[in-house]
């Protein structure tokens, strides 16, 4: 008998921001990814609590144009639907220094397989779009706006405009459906329309994605309004507690319902689970350009990025939504759904690249046209090109890696590499953007091989610590606690050799980085500035839990 309650959050690790659909007994869920590529990862689960990647939306480099974009610009909110055979995905790509921002749709009858090319929606502003599917089969574009006439800075509208179902660009006018004046929503962003018991509800995410965020709700009996607002908004939010609090969650906001063919209802939404350690001056970490200047979470850290969490919705007698739990917020353990229990197989903690594709849990940053990793060259080994490009350069490294998903883990790794010159490296990294990182490298000093362990602050490498190591295979350890990365290396597998000790690990605080996304881990090669032949092959990549 298994227990009738679940552990949040249900998918670990970056990747916020999810949307939810369900086909039969069947739900998927598609989250953001933002310069990561491959991009917008999609999952299935047939019980709301255990995920399974299937694929990636965007797994083609001609399907967008990233325009070499910042860690946190490239793919935002996206929202996936279904309907007559067909699953959606419409989103948001803002690139180039947030200069040119566009809204798009995929299509695919198979979720695991290839998605259409991107189909670029004219005139359709804002961020975070969604689509809504009427009775009659008209497609509705549902997004945010800025008002001409601006009442707050923060100020935003929702609207409507049909979708021809052919080449998916507006016709009609558009329709102008809830101003956030009424309220004063602050932030208004990725709206969703659900069509319950004759009654159409609006649900928005508010507040911004940080220490206010939350979920707001409206209702109208008319798809075009008006849209009445919640009384109780907002219907989930965990602001009101400090960001270190008992319940272990916080920044709880950017949810999508889904009811089970039980009838239950459940939001699945983004979330952060924090770490106590305080920063007294965020402003020597520069430039910032998402967060600003932390206020409230001065002393809250949080190095997994968003992940995805979810809460049982139950409808009130007046006919609001409302999270159906002890407290009303949003907790680490909640009632599961009265689903059958399905846990799809659980994923390696090895990668012993023994495949001629890579696994889906691997990405990079933005994607390239010519491949600088291969398989097939050593079967059984990634061979990597050294390219010309530092982690810290804007243009995309040698680097694959996967998001860091517990505080207390173990990742390590076997290579074969030997540097040739002043300015070759390979090993791993963790990474938040190009300018917060930490990398355990091989590389050559003074003419001979050592292990170096760097750390990178506002996109300046600095030295942390050494060892030296002989030619042949090393093997390079990283060991995580919150707040804390502990670094060794070694020339055979149980030959683990110190490195680096208590690193401090809150550079990898997305407040600190600043942006949206977590941190991510893996491997790295780089021939510095200059060209090379040179490559490194790694025989297999390991991630596992650190037990207490």
């Amino acid at each position: 008998m298994k227990n009738d309650t679940f552990r949040n959050p249900i998918i670990k690790g970056g990747y916020p921001d999810p949307s939810v659909c369900r086909v039969g007994d069947d739900y998927y869920m598609v989250t953001s990814s933002f310069s990561y590529f491959p991009g917008l990862p999609v999952f299935k689960s047939r019980d709301l609590v255990h995920w399974e990647q299937i694929g990636n939306a965007i797994s083609r480099p001609s399907q967008l144009d990233y325009r070499n974009c910042d860690s946190s610009e490239g793919l935002w909110a996206a929202t996936i639907r279904y309907h007559k055979g067909m699953f959606y995905i419409v989103n948001t790509l803002d690139v180039q220094g947030r200069t040119y921002r566009y809204n798009f749709i995929l299509t695919s009858r198979d979720p695991a397989g290839e998605w259409s090319d991107a189909v670029i929606i004219k005139g359709a502003d804002g961020i975070d779009p969604s689509l809504y599917f009427d009775e009659e089969g008209r497609i509705w574009y549902c997004g945010n706006m800025i008002p001409e006439d601006l009442k707050y800075p923060t100020h935003k509208m929702i609207y409507l405009c049909e979708l021809d179902r052919n080449t998916f660009q507006f016709i009609g006018r558009r329709h102008i459906i809830y101003d956030g004046n009424v309220d004063h929503s602050l932030f208004m962003e990725a709206p969703h329309i659900y069509h319950v018991q004759g009654m159409y509800y609006l649900m928005t995410a508010c507040g911004g994605t940080q220490t206010n965020h939350c979920v707001n709700i409206c209702r109208s009996k008319s798809l075009f309004g008006p849209y009445e607002p919640c009384p109780r908004n907002p219907i989930v939010t965990n602001r009101g507690l400090r960001l270190i609090n008992d319940l272990g969650v916080a920044v709880t906001g950017h949810g999508d319902l889904v009811q089970t063919q039980e009838g239950e209802w459940y939001m699945l939404l983004l979330g952060i689970r924090p770490y106590e350690q305080e920063i007294d001056d965020y402003e020597r970490y520069q430039p910032r350009k998402w967060i600003r200047t932390p206020d409230r979470n001065r002393n809250a850290q949080f190095n997994l990025g968003r992940e995805v969490f979810m809460v049982p919705i139950a409808w009130d007698y007046d006919g609001w939504p409302l999270v159906d739990n002890h407290n009303g917020m949003v907790n680490l353990e909640e009632r599961r759904p009265g689903l059958s229990y399905n846990r799809p197989p659980l994923h390696s903690r090895v990668d012993n690249f023994e495949d001629e594709s890579l696994d889906m849990i691997w990405c990079m940053r933005r994607p390239v046209q010519t491949p600088f990793h291969d398989l097939t060259q050593r079967p059984g080994y990634l061979r990597m090109e050294l390219l010309p490009v530092k982690l810290e350069d804007m243009e995309t490294p040698a680097m694959l890696v996967r998001r860091q998903q517990h505080y207390n883990f173990q990742a390590a790794l076997a290579m074969e590499f030997e540097p040739l010159r002043d300015g070759e490296e390979a090993g791993l990294v963790l990474t938040q953007n190009e300018r917060f990182s930490f990398l355990l490298v091989k590389e050559i000093h003074r003419g001979k091989p050592r292990i170096s362990c760097y750390r990178v602050v506002n996109g300046t490498r600095e030295l942390i610590g050494c060892s030296e190591i002989g030619s042949g295979r090393v093997y390079l350890f990283v060991e995580g606690s919150e707040g804390r990365y502990d670094f060794y290396c070694g020339s055979k597998e149980r030959d683990k050799r110190v490195v680096v000790l208590g690193a401090d690990g809150s550079i990898l605080s997305t407040l600190v980085a600043d942006g949206y996304v977590g941190t991510y881990l893996g491997m790295y090669a780089s021939s510095g500035h200059e060209k090379s032949k040179n490559h490194a092959d790694f025989d297999w990549f390991r991630y596992e839990i650190i037990e207490d």
